[in-house]
């Protein structure tokens, strides 16, 4: 949709483009990167990141924090019986579906200050330029804060409908148990189907966050359009091989699990750089067995993952590399066997979405790029239940999951008023 037809929406007498009370690009980045700032209290930790973990006391804090933003912004807040924090604007048609928008502010261990913070901060901004200037849209609006989304995307999960009971009881990383983490931050794990949303409960959801990878920051590109979040499948790789004394079998006699083991590593590097396409694959644990200094390895156990936005290329890169394991075996007679073990399948984000986002980065003057997101979010797992769009801002150097993470408040804002234009769009009809 064109700036005119925003701008109307806004009750403006014109283009969007020229609504400095509304875009204000300058006095957007300076209330994120305050509040950015404010919220990374909450767990800092001396190398000047947070360890904020789900469920932890840094988490209920800032939690508490976020809360209170959201208030101010004219949201009423809930938390739901799976945790999630939501802040509800109600529309001017009470028939109409919700639109969400949201991440998290849970954080890895020794984590960054911009992973989801972003996602959160700036969707508060969206809802309190809406409340400071008084816009009403037709759509009720909820700014949605998942819990417990670095181990497993919890709080998604169970707006999913799809939180097995046993994924309740593991210890998370703040030493409480899922179950007693839920009760901690003010849900109700005994009844988490109230958590659940139906397809067609939501006219959609649409997530703003940093990139965590460096193509935005290298090309000088603003805005990612998130094509869809990768599938990943991983495997035990086992390789058989003879233990036998290292120092008294020749070399032309051994059976030796982890050479077989090392030149499959290769292989895999091999054939993931050489077939086109922009999946990726590694191998990220290997354990030779019984890991003597003398004695040759008779048994390796490593780890295969693969990752791509489309399955048939995930299968594809894995058929190149069993033949190459086919060969390795026979060539050094160590049987090489492959268990899948854990299996996400792509989630696509929805087409018309993907459109509406690159043309509000269009009207703002913006760089923008169609990418798919190497990493899990919350919003592969509301694909499912609504119309879904991811929007990406840079990450400097790429860098995440580390103190020195890293993104600009210019980059923060320009996402934001993504985030306004786009929730503005899907409000008049831009989905249908």
């Amino acid at each position: 949709m064109g700036s005119c037809m925003i701008g109307l929406v806004l009750g403006l007498a014109m283009p969007v483009s020229a609504a400095s009370t509304i875009d204000a690009p300058t006095a957007i980045a300076k209330r994120m990167e305050q509040r950015i700032k404010a919220l990374a209290q909450f767990g800092a930790n001396p190398e000047g990141g947070v360890s904020r973990v789900a469920y932890s006391d840094a988490d209920i804090a800032g939690r508490e924090y976020i809360k209170g933003l959201m208030r101010e912004a004219g949201l009423r807040v809930r938390v739901d019986v799976a945790g999630n924090i939501i802040g509800r604007r109600e529309g001017g048609d009470a028939r109409l579906p919700a639109i969400m928008f949201g991440s998290h502010i849970d954080s890895v261990p020794g984590g960054g200050n911009y992973d989801g913070d972003v996602g959160v901060i700036g969707a508060i901004e969206v809802a309190q330029l809406l409340n400071d200037h008084k816009i009403q849209i037709r759509h009720p609006l909820e700014v949605v804060v998942f819990t417990d989304e670095e181990a497993g995307l919890i709080g998604s999960l169970a707006m999913l409908g799809r939180l097995e009971s046993a994924a309740l009881d593991l210890v998370s990383h703040s030493g409480k148990t899922r179950r007693d983490g839920i009760r901690a931050v003010g849900g109700d794990p005994d009844h988490l189907d109230l958590a659940q949303r139906k397809p067609g409960e939501l006219a959609a959801f649409i997530e703003l966050h940093i990139e965590q990878g460096a193509f935005l920051y290298e090309d000088g590109i603003q805005i990612g359009v998130v094509e869809g979040i990768v599938g990943i499948r991983r495997w035990d790789v086992v390789v058989e091989g003879v233990a036998n004394h290292a120092g008294t079998t020749p070399m032309n006699r051994r059976r030796d699990a982890l050479l077989s083991a090392a030149e499959l590593a290769l292989a895999v590097n091999r054939v993931a750089t050489t077939l086109p396409g922009r999946h990726v694959a590694t191998v990220g644990q290997i354990r030779a067995e019984p890991g003597a200094p003398n004695v040759i390895p008779g048994r390796v156990v490593m780890s295969l993952e693969i990752r791509d936005l489309a399955a048939e290329n995930i299968q594809k890169v894995f058929d190149a590399i069993g033949s190459e394991a086919g060969r390795i075996a026979a060539a050094r007679q160590t049987p090489i066997r492959f268990q899948e073990f854990d299996s996400v399948t792509p989630a696509p984000t929805h087409e018309r979405m993907r459109q509406v986002i690159a043309a509000a980065a269009k009207d703002l003057g913006l760089r923008y790029r169609l990418m798919p997101s190497g990493a899990g979010h919350d919003a592969q797992d509301m694909t499912h239940i609504a119309p879904t769009g991811m929007i990406f801002v840079p990450s400097v150097l790429g860098i995440s999951h580390s103190p020195k993470e890293y993104t600009s408040p210019e980059a923060m804002a320009n996402g934001a008023n993504v985030l306004l234009r786009t929730v503005l769009a899907v409000d008049v009809g831009a989905l249908n």
